[in-house]
Protein backbone atom coordinates (compact mmCIF):
# COMPACT_ATOMS: atom_id res chain seq x y z
CA UNK A 1 0.00 0.00 0.00
CA UNK A 2 1.37 3.68 -1.08
CA UNK A 3 1.43 6.59 1.49
CA UNK A 4 -1.07 8.24 -0.20
CA UNK A 5 -3.43 5.54 -0.24
CA UNK A 6 -2.78 4.68 3.86
CA UNK A 7 -3.88 8.34 4.59
CA UNK A 8 -6.84 8.43 2.59
CA UNK A 9 -8.36 5.08 4.14
CA UNK A 10 -7.23 6.32 8.20
CA UNK A 11 -10.74 6.38 8.78
CA UNK A 12 -12.40 4.39 6.78
CA UNK A 13 -14.62 1.48 7.63
CA UNK A 14 -12.33 -1.00 5.90
CA UNK A 15 -9.66 -0.23 8.40
CA UNK A 16 -11.91 -0.20 12.02
CA UNK A 17 -14.71 -2.82 11.11
CA UNK A 18 -11.94 -6.15 11.92
CA UNK A 19 -11.65 -4.08 15.82
CA UNK A 20 -15.46 -3.19 15.91
CA UNK A 21 -16.69 -6.48 15.10
CA UNK A 22 -14.77 -7.65 18.20
CA UNK A 23 -14.87 -4.65 20.29
CA UNK A 24 -18.72 -3.72 19.99
CA UNK A 25 -19.72 -7.33 21.08
CA UNK A 26 -17.36 -7.14 24.24
CA UNK A 27 -18.85 -4.07 25.11
CA UNK A 28 -22.84 -5.38 24.81
CA UNK A 29 -22.17 -7.91 26.87
CA UNK A 30 -20.37 -6.14 29.58
CA UNK A 31 -23.31 -4.12 29.48
CA UNK A 32 -25.36 -7.01 30.49
CA UNK A 33 -24.12 -7.93 33.62
CA UNK A 34 -23.57 -10.14 36.12
CA UNK A 35 -26.55 -11.94 34.37
CA UNK A 36 -24.97 -12.67 31.15
CA UNK A 37 -21.50 -13.11 32.91
CA UNK A 38 -22.89 -16.29 34.76
CA UNK A 39 -24.65 -17.11 31.63
CA UNK A 40 -21.48 -17.33 29.45
CA UNK A 41 -18.29 -18.06 31.38
CA UNK A 42 -16.13 -20.40 31.43
CA UNK A 43 -17.31 -22.19 33.96
CA UNK A 44 -15.44 -25.59 34.27
CA UNK A 45 -18.37 -27.82 35.82
CA UNK A 46 -20.81 -26.33 33.73
CA UNK A 47 -18.98 -27.36 30.73
CA UNK A 48 -18.51 -31.10 31.95
CA UNK A 49 -22.08 -31.16 32.59
CA UNK A 50 -23.01 -30.13 28.63
CA UNK A 51 -22.70 -26.55 28.37
CA UNK A 52 -19.57 -26.47 25.87
CA UNK A 53 -20.68 -23.42 24.45
CA UNK A 54 -18.39 -21.89 27.73
CA UNK A 55 -15.24 -23.21 26.57
CA UNK A 56 -16.05 -20.49 23.73
CA UNK A 57 -17.74 -17.60 25.37
CA UNK A 58 -16.01 -17.37 28.54
CA UNK A 59 -13.54 -15.70 26.10
CA UNK A 60 -15.93 -12.49 25.19
CA UNK A 61 -17.54 -12.19 28.62
CA UNK A 62 -15.44 -9.60 31.29
CA UNK A 63 -15.29 -8.94 35.21
CA UNK A 64 -16.35 -5.08 34.32
CA UNK A 65 -15.35 -2.34 32.49
CA UNK A 66 -11.87 -2.17 33.68
CA UNK A 67 -11.37 -5.43 32.20
CA UNK A 68 -13.09 -5.43 29.16
CA UNK A 69 -11.59 -1.48 28.85
CA UNK A 70 -7.87 -3.20 29.32
CA UNK A 71 -8.65 -6.03 26.81
CA UNK A 72 -10.08 -3.85 24.17
CA UNK A 73 -7.57 -1.04 24.48
CA UNK A 74 -4.77 -3.96 23.41
CA UNK A 75 -6.88 -5.64 20.96
CA UNK A 76 -6.99 -2.34 19.41
CA UNK A 77 -3.57 -1.26 19.48
CA UNK A 78 -2.74 -4.71 18.29
CA UNK A 79 -4.61 -4.43 15.10
CA UNK A 80 -3.11 -1.28 14.68
CA UNK A 81 0.34 -2.61 14.82
CA UNK A 82 0.05 -5.51 13.03
CA UNK A 83 -2.50 -4.12 10.15
CA UNK A 84 0.28 -4.74 7.29
CA UNK A 85 0.81 -8.49 8.43
CA UNK A 86 -2.76 -9.26 9.10
CA UNK A 87 -5.33 -6.84 7.34
CA UNK A 88 -9.14 -7.08 7.69
CA UNK A 89 -10.29 -10.42 8.59
CA UNK A 90 -6.82 -11.80 9.96
CA UNK A 91 -7.26 -10.12 13.63
CA UNK A 92 -10.87 -11.31 14.49
CA UNK A 93 -10.19 -14.69 12.82
CA UNK A 94 -6.90 -15.28 15.18
CA UNK A 95 -9.31 -13.58 18.10
CA UNK A 96 -11.98 -16.40 17.73
CA UNK A 97 -9.24 -19.43 16.92
CA UNK A 98 -7.21 -18.00 20.10
CA UNK A 99 -10.21 -18.24 22.11
CA UNK A 100 -11.13 -22.24 21.35
CA UNK A 101 -7.29 -22.93 22.17
CA UNK A 102 -7.52 -21.27 25.46
CA UNK A 103 -10.99 -22.44 26.15
CA UNK A 104 -9.70 -26.15 25.36
CA UNK A 105 -6.54 -25.29 26.93
CA UNK A 106 -7.81 -24.46 30.35
CA UNK A 107 -9.83 -27.67 30.06
CA UNK A 108 -7.45 -29.85 29.45
CA UNK A 109 -4.70 -28.75 30.98
CA UNK A 110 -5.75 -26.62 34.21
CA UNK A 111 -8.51 -28.83 36.35
CA UNK A 112 -7.92 -26.84 39.12
CA UNK A 113 -8.96 -22.96 37.10
CA UNK A 114 -13.08 -23.42 37.90
CA UNK A 115 -13.90 -20.05 35.97
CA UNK A 116 -12.83 -17.96 33.91
CA UNK A 117 -13.22 -14.54 32.04
CA UNK A 118 -11.86 -12.19 29.25
CA UNK A 119 -9.91 -12.19 25.77
CA UNK A 120 -6.72 -11.37 27.02
CA UNK A 121 -5.69 -14.81 26.28
CA UNK A 122 -6.50 -15.18 22.73
CA UNK A 123 -4.91 -11.47 22.77
CA UNK A 124 -1.84 -13.17 23.34
CA UNK A 125 -2.98 -15.97 20.12
CA UNK A 126 -2.88 -12.61 17.74
CA UNK A 127 0.15 -11.13 19.39
CA UNK A 128 2.50 -13.90 18.48
CA UNK A 129 1.05 -14.87 15.24
CA UNK A 130 1.37 -11.31 14.20
CA UNK A 131 5.27 -11.54 15.63
CA UNK A 132 6.19 -14.01 13.72
CA UNK A 133 4.83 -13.06 10.18
CA UNK A 134 7.07 -9.48 11.18
CA UNK A 135 9.91 -11.77 11.60
CA UNK A 136 9.16 -13.63 8.68
CA UNK A 137 9.43 -10.09 6.38
CA UNK A 138 12.66 -8.73 8.92
CA UNK A 139 11.09 -6.70 10.54
CA UNK A 140 12.67 -5.63 14.18
CA UNK A 141 9.51 -4.91 15.94
CA UNK A 142 8.76 -8.54 15.13
CA UNK A 143 11.52 -9.09 17.38
CA UNK A 144 10.93 -6.80 19.87
CA UNK A 145 6.99 -8.04 20.11
CA UNK A 146 8.41 -11.91 20.75
CA UNK A 147 10.89 -11.25 23.33
CA UNK A 148 8.48 -8.90 25.40
CA UNK A 149 5.67 -11.43 25.50
CA UNK A 150 8.33 -14.64 26.33
CA UNK A 151 9.67 -12.76 29.06
CA UNK A 152 5.93 -12.02 29.86
CA UNK A 153 4.65 -15.44 29.87
CA UNK A 154 8.01 -16.30 31.79
CA UNK A 155 7.11 -13.92 35.07
CA UNK A 156 3.61 -14.66 34.86
CA UNK A 157 4.45 -18.44 34.98
CA UNK A 158 7.23 -17.82 37.67
CA UNK A 159 5.44 -14.62 39.45
CA UNK A 160 2.09 -14.75 38.89
CA UNK A 161 0.28 -11.43 37.12
CA UNK A 162 1.88 -8.28 36.56
CA UNK A 163 0.80 -5.95 39.46
CA UNK A 164 -0.53 -3.57 37.19
CA UNK A 165 -2.75 -6.29 35.49
CA UNK A 166 -5.08 -7.10 39.04
CA UNK A 167 -5.56 -3.83 39.44
CA UNK A 168 -7.06 -2.91 36.11
CA UNK A 169 -9.04 -6.18 36.03
CA UNK A 170 -10.43 -6.27 39.45
CA UNK A 171 -9.75 -9.45 40.08
CA UNK A 172 -8.05 -12.90 39.63
CA UNK A 173 -5.88 -13.05 36.28
CA UNK A 174 -5.66 -17.05 35.11
CA UNK A 175 -2.39 -16.68 33.70
CA UNK A 176 -2.32 -19.83 32.17
CA UNK A 177 -4.50 -18.45 29.98
CA UNK A 178 -2.06 -16.15 28.32
CA UNK A 179 -0.03 -19.68 28.20
CA UNK A 180 -1.94 -21.43 26.15
CA UNK A 181 -3.30 -18.09 24.02
CA UNK A 182 0.47 -17.91 23.23
CA UNK A 183 0.54 -21.92 22.59
CA UNK A 184 -1.95 -21.73 19.92
CA UNK A 185 -0.68 -18.27 18.53
CA UNK A 186 2.61 -20.31 17.73
CA UNK A 187 0.92 -22.91 15.98
CA UNK A 188 -1.33 -21.13 13.81
CA UNK A 189 1.73 -18.53 13.14
CA UNK A 190 3.72 -21.85 12.13
CA UNK A 191 1.16 -22.67 9.73
CA UNK A 192 0.98 -19.39 8.35
CA UNK A 193 4.68 -18.89 7.80
CA UNK A 194 4.93 -22.43 6.20
CA UNK A 195 2.25 -21.32 3.62
CA UNK A 196 3.30 -18.56 2.35
CA UNK A 197 6.58 -19.81 2.23
CA UNK A 198 5.25 -22.39 0.26
CA UNK A 199 3.42 -20.12 -2.14
CA UNK A 200 6.76 -17.59 -2.56
CA UNK A 201 8.48 -20.84 -3.50
CA UNK A 202 5.97 -22.33 -6.26
CA UNK A 203 5.87 -18.47 -7.59
CA UNK A 204 9.88 -18.48 -8.03
CA UNK A 205 9.43 -22.35 -10.21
Amino acid sequence: MTEPAARSSIWGWGRWWPMLVIVVPCLLLNMGGDPVRQALEYDRLAILHGQVWRVFTGNFVHLGWGHVGEDMAGYVLLCLLLEDVLPGWRCPLLIVLGSFGVGIGLLLGDPGLHWYMGVSGALNTLWIVGAMLLMRHRDWIGWVLAVFLSLKLIFEQLQGPLPWSVATTGGPIAVDSHLYGAFTGVILGLVMVVHKWRIAHMHQL
